[in-house]
């Protein structure tokens, strides 16, 4: 063993037995390179990361490789997941020179962790156009210990484009973002045939996703609403859904969604979820509804881990092999079923004699017919009974980390779905896992970021805040509990006090009194996630709506132009911060008021989330004495809803069922 047997991490403790002497990121590790003069060789993965796995298993297991990375190396092992800082650090160093990046990232760094040099995967022997590990190993050492100039040359270039890349850049003012146009820009760029962004591979982009709905629900515009439900249909029909365990994995390595890359992340469900809500709700489809709820069959059966929270991830590989654990042959379905189920099950999940990837079938509806009522409920058996053929398979690995950013954004996901289907159940799966983020991640004010073991990393980051606090909202909006409320509000005033930063105005991704990197990071833009600026602007929009309190709005009003201006150079990237703006120029407030306001909730969360903020009012007194719906909220009588936009309210509802007919037609 190495110095990651006591690692919390599941990935290190994947690399605990490796020959690599392996230290985890600290300060000992770069003194040890400092005090034996060499450099430092740092690897980021993820423990569902099949490229990971196979260079670990080619290199980092083979004991003649690892005696050449300990005798001319620091070798530092450090989880994405648990890191997120770091990866976006050096993974744009690696950017910087000229390389597309992903993982496993594998960067060379100086004694003062200044990157100098860096790749992703590098095979044992040259092959794939890139050299052999070991020779990269042997000349970057080389050059480190006979031309100590040219690294420090390397180290400044990268560091000077690391500072060019995360300085402030953005104008002080810049005009209102045209939602229309930029959605309309967007829509052209999806593939009309299968949805997503045209090309190879594909993947979800809720938050542009999210974008386009709206656009098409406000305007009605056809390509927008074809570019939303074509790219829903063509995932929730294609292999990157489980069609037995429900779930999608991350991305589809072809344009038709066809192949997945077979790790599920609880990030990618957790934003798909709510997406698929919303469409089964607009149009009754049984393709969405049964991609929602198999979602959360999903996170229950495979996710939630006994302190109630949701795991990370599930591997792409089992027993060795990428996709084993969910792929099928023509021979096994005919040894599980009946020659008629088994012939009518392959007719409807393209499972043939030759497969349709490496030999092998991977499920999947994209060219097969749409089963009879009768039929279809013939199917839904033979899928149970093949899950549970599954279900005797070995599992992929589960990485069982608790983080508070990815259990905020399946939360929330959770509490909006439940609304929209009318699925309560779902409510008590999503306040389970709050509590524990709640209460044993705490951090002072603050969250931790990572929780596993009876361990915390922390603290946590920007994101960890404004998903949980999103989390909350959606969860007061459920329950009217002021408690959620509450813990919104500290988490924002969190965020202002330790990770905003007073030149842009802006969310920088780690606390402002943490350990320094080589820059500061301070992304603005979408990843696999979405930025915790974007999150942040539509959490203090909510709250102010709350509060109406005019120093919220002010506050919210200044954040969500900060973030804008960092959106005006790159739309596509920044989705999450239009649909932040989108919120605030296009939403409308139901005030719930009344003692027996509650079937107005239940009418109101069934409403699109995305462009109604609920107030929730028990006492009208408790609304500010400007707030446009206290005198109506006096007149409510035992219950009703106001509908409001911009200051001005309309008359009441005072029947649940109409409310959804108010909200249109006060459009």
């Amino acid at each position: 063993m190495n110095r990651l047997k006591h690692a919390a991490s599941p990935y290190l403790l994947q690399h605990r037995d490796n020959p690599v002497d392996w230290w985890e990121w600290s300060e000992e590790a770069f003194a040890e390179a400092r005090t034996s003069r060499r450099p430092v060789l740092l690897s980021i993965g993820y423990a569902a990361c099949h490229w990971c796995h196979v260079m670990a298993h080619e290199s980092f297991e083979d004991p003649a490789t690892a005696a050449v990375m300990n005798e001319l190396f620091v070798n530092i092992k450090v989880d994405r997941e648990e890191r997120p800082d770091l990866d976006h650090v050096y993974m744009n160093a690696l950017h910087s020179l000229g390389e597309q990046g992903g993982w496993p990232l594998t960067m060379f760094l100086d004694s003062d962790g200044a990157p100098f040099w860096g790749g992703t995967y590098f095979p044992p022997t040259a092959r794939y156009g890139r050299p052999s590990f070991v020779s990269v190993l042997r000349q970057l050492a080389g050059i480190h210990r006979e031309d100590p100039e040219r690294i420090r040359r390397n180290a400044e270039a990268i560091r000077h484009a690391l500072q060019q890349r995360e300085a402030d850049r953005f104008e002080d003012a810049v005009p209102e973002p045209d939602l229309d146009g930029i959605a309309r820009g967007i829509a052209r760029r999806f593939d009309r045939d299968h949805g997503g962004l045209a090309g190879a591979p594909k993947f979800p982009n809720p938050g542009l996703i999210e974008l386009l709905w709206r656009h098409a629900q406000r305007s009605a515009d056809h390509d927008s609403r074809q570019a939303v439900s074509r790219t829903l249909e063509q995932m929730a029909r294609g292999g990157i859904h489980d069609h037995l365990g429900g779930g999608f994995a991350r991305y589809a390595v072809d344009e038709r969604w066809l192949v997945p890359h077979f790790e599920k992340m609880l990030y990618d469900n957790a934003q798909l979820l709510p997406l698929y809500a919303l469409e089964a709700a607009r149009t009754s489809d049984p393709l969405m509804l049964e991609a929602a709820e198999g979602i959360v069959a999903w996170l229950e059966r495979d996710m939630l881990l006994p302190e109630g929270a949701f795991a990370a991830s599930l591997d792409s590989d089992s027993e060795g092999e990428e996709g084993k654990f969910y792929v099928w042959t023509a021979t096994e379905l005919a040894r599980l079923f009946e020659a008629d189920d088994a012939a009518l099950f392959a007719q409807h999940y393209d499972v043939t004699a030759e497969g349709n990837w490496e030999g092998h079938a991977i499920l999947n509806r994209l060219d097969t017919p749409d089963p009879s009522p009768a039929i279809a409920a013939v199917l839904t058996e033979l899928r149970a009974s093949l899950l549970t053929a599954r279900s005797k398979r070995v599992p992929p690995g589960r990485d069982d980390k608790i983080l508070a950013d990815w259990n905020g954004l399946m939360i929330s996901g959770l509490a909006r779905a439940a609304g929209l289907l009318g699925r309560n159940d779902w409510i008590p799966l999503a306040v389970d896992a709050f509590r524990f983020v709640a209460e044993s991640m705490a951090d002072g004010d603050g969250l931790a970021h990572s929780y596993r073991g009876g361990r915390l990393i922390a603290p946590g980051f920007a994101l960890d805040h404004a998903a949980m606090a999103e989390a909350a909202l959606a969860l007061h909006d459920s329950t009217g509990d002021q408690h959620y409320l509450a813990l919104a509000r500290r988490w924002s005033l969190h965020l202002e006090r330790y990770y905003r930063e007073p030149g842009s105005g802006l969310l920088r991704m780690t606390r402002a009194d943490s350990a320094e990197l080589p820059v500061i990071p301070r992304p603005t833009h979408d990843d696999a996630v979405p930025n915790a600026n974007g999150l942040h602007a539509a959490n203090l929009l909510r709250i102010a709506a709350q509060t109406g309190l005019p120093a919220d709005r002010e506050q919210a009003d200044r954040f969500l132009a900060a973030i804008l201006a960092a959106a005006a150079r790159a739309p596509m990237a920044h989705g999450s911060a239009l649909n932040a703006y989108d919120l605030a120029r296009n939403g409308v407030e139901i005030v719930l008021a009344g003692p027996d306001r509650e079937a107005f909730r239940e009418a109101a969360l069934a409403l699109p989330h995305l462009t109604s903020i609920l107030v929730d009012c028990p006492d009208p007194d408790g609304l500010p004495a400007d707030h446009p719906a206290q005198a109506y909220a006096r007149q409510a009588g035992a219950g009703a809803a106001f509908i409001c936009r911009h200051g001005s309210c309309l008359p009441p509802v005072t029947e649940p069922n109409r409310l959804a007919g108010a909200v249109a037609g006060g459009h």
